[in-house]
């Protein structure tokens, strides 16, 4: 039976980008401000009273901390280009990953059936590739392709903070003899932003060091039941890995299309006549309780670097 198409939405025009701008580049100015701040009162005092550990230390986790804030403003986050307008979108999409079927679902405003762990950024009006959340404090989505800098991001704050705030609470105590100057008023106006800084700055990287110990996903946090099955968990170890060190693949331009491979309408077909058996069907069996997978598919073994890398792979050692 054929479908007839639906009516295709075109694409929302994004919002305009300055307003949402300027809170990042406050973020920026901030951070500069306060830094310089910190390096020309209890910082100079410091290495010019013989602590020159304070600007080795600091210096660093300031040019890491500036580094990794402006390069998350700008990188891809794994954007997946908008797909065909002839695509239809009442054809069922389906790849596996670990033993587990995911239906690819239609994105009426990039015309494409979306990836597993792919999510529609409003904000953004753009799909991202295992997405995470969309980060205000940098205007950009957090996804496969920018998440190591993310985490980068949480880490060097926290550092850079902690060494403010000790820094200048050192500074205080060394000069407490000594009667009350712009040297002590500018460490009490740095120290007081980065204790305040610090707390919710070390929340946020133990919840990201707990979800990627799982691999979740923060979004997923909020729609996923707590007994399913995560296909995308493979240890802890296992899951570092594929954050942090696996190769990130190729941006994805075409694939996103390419990747609309119907397998069948409203169903999971269990029979393919037309290919070969999969060559790892003796090395994989199914296992008991599984639901029957297409014959000329092989299993997945989760994904290669997150998200769409993993379906990809999936579908292609699946094809004749």
């Amino acid at each position: 039976m054929s479908h007839m198409k639906g009516p295709q939405s075109p694409p929302l025009t994004p919002v305009s980008w300055f307003l949402p701008s300027l809170f990042p580049a406050f973020n920026g100015v901030l951070l500069v401000v306060f830094s310089g701040l910190f390096f020309a009162f209890p910082c100079r005092w410091l290495a010019q009273n013989g602590e020159w550990a304070v600007p080795a230390v600091t210096g660093p986790l300031f040019l890491l901390t500036f580094f990794s804030l402006i390069s998350l403003n700008f990188l891809d986050p794994g954007t997946l280009h908008q797909g065909s307008p002839e695509e239809d979108p009442m054809i069922v999409h389906v790849v596996w990953v670990n033993y587990k079927a995911f239906r690819l679902r239609w994105c009426p405003r990039c015309c494409f059936h979306r990836p597993p762990r792919t999510h529609h950024c409003s904000w953004c009006n753009i799909c991202v590739e295992d997405f995470d959340h969309h980060c205000k404090w940098v205007n950009n989505c957090i996804g496969h392709r920018n998440f190591r800098f993310f985490m980068l991001l949480i880490v060097s704050l926290c550092l850079y903070s902690g060494a403010l705030l000790v820094t200048s609470l050192l500074f205080l105590a060394r000069t407490s003899h000594l009667p009350f100057n712009l040297d002590k008023a500018m460490a009490l106006l740095v120290a007081i932003p980065a204790a305040g800084f610090l707390a919710p700055f070390l929340v946020l990287l133990v919840s990201q060091v707990l979800l990627v110990s799982t691999a979740e996903r923060s979004y997923e946090g909020q729609h996923r039941d707590l007994h399913v099955y995560n296909s995308f968990n493979q240890g802890c170890t296992r899951n570092w890995y594929l954050t942090l060190c696996a190769p990130l693949g190729p941006q994805y331009m075409s694939d996103a299309v390419w990747l609309q491979r119907p397998v069948g309408p409203e169903r999971v077909p269990t029979l393919a006549p037309n290919l070969p058996p999969c060559p790892c069907a003796h090395c994989h069996p199914p296992r008991p309780g599984t639901p029957p997978q297409p014959v000329g598919h092989c299993p997945g073994k989760g994904p290669l670097g997150g998200g769409e890398a993993g379906s990809l792979q999936e579908v292609r050692t699946g094809l004749p």
